[in-house]
């Protein structure tokens, strides 16, 4: 079990890193990225400060953290530089904040993230064919929520991957600790969205090939 889009104090999340380490490290979870919400003001805070914590902590834990951002209602003319320079400040995962159906997210953000090669395109709500299509060519995976308001998107969001091979993945979105979710939820939450559970658990090995990599 692994989650790849959740929140610590650095931005609106409840939990120390440590802290958010540790509880999802005693349900067995083998991975975790902290992608905490940035924009050029912040961006540089927080991602030194996750990577040194995640030095710190990684050989002491069964449980790996995994540095990442998530660029949130950023203007989609600034996503491409803002992913670049993410990835130069040492993110492993970099996500952008999609247009959710719940949230005033500017018209162009979903392209804009996937044509800058953003790893994770979160919660992308009614997002279109092209922008799915597009999304599979460059392999930007699309989140499948598990958070209230933004999982309304999910059944959409998974007929057309499956229509257009776009690669898919199941996050927490968590900011709280009642919001990490065990296997059993997380499967649940990929069925309801129309998965098969043999496509939930492929959808697994994808995203564990793709992201959970190195030491």
């Amino acid at each position: 079990m692994f989650d790849l889009h959740c929140h610590s104090i650095f931005s609106d999340g409840e939990l120390i890193p440590a802290e958010l380490l540790r509880r999802v490290a005693v349900m067995g979870y083998e991975a975790v990225a902290i992608t905490d919400h940035a924009d050029s003001s912040n961006l540089d805070f927080i991602l030194p400060r996750i990577r040194r914590v995640a030095e710190e902590l990684n050989p002491y834990s069964s449980c790996r953290l995994i540095p990442g951002i998530e660029i949130t209602h950023v203007p989609p003319p600034l996503i491409p530089e803002l992913v670049k320079r993410a990835r130069d400040l040492g993110a492993e995962i970099v996500v952008v904040h999609g247009e959710t159906p719940v949230e005033p997210v500017a018209p162009g953000t979903n392209r804009a993230a996937i044509e800058a090669g953003a790893d994770i395109l979160a919660h992308p709500g009614l997002i279109t064919e092209e922008e799915v299509r597009l999304a599979a060519e460059k392999g930007v995976f699309l989140e499948i929520s598990g958070r209230k308001g933004h999982c309304l998107g999910n059944g959409h969001v998974v007929r057309l991957a499956r229509k257009f091979g776009a690669p898919l993945v199941i996050n927490s979105d968590a900011h709280a600790p009642g919001d990490f979710m065990s296997q059993e939820r997380a499967f649940t939450v990929g069925r309801g969205a129309g998965l098969s559970e043999e496509e939930v658990q492929e959808l697994y090995e994808g995203a564990r090939q793709r992201f959970l990599h190195g030491p």
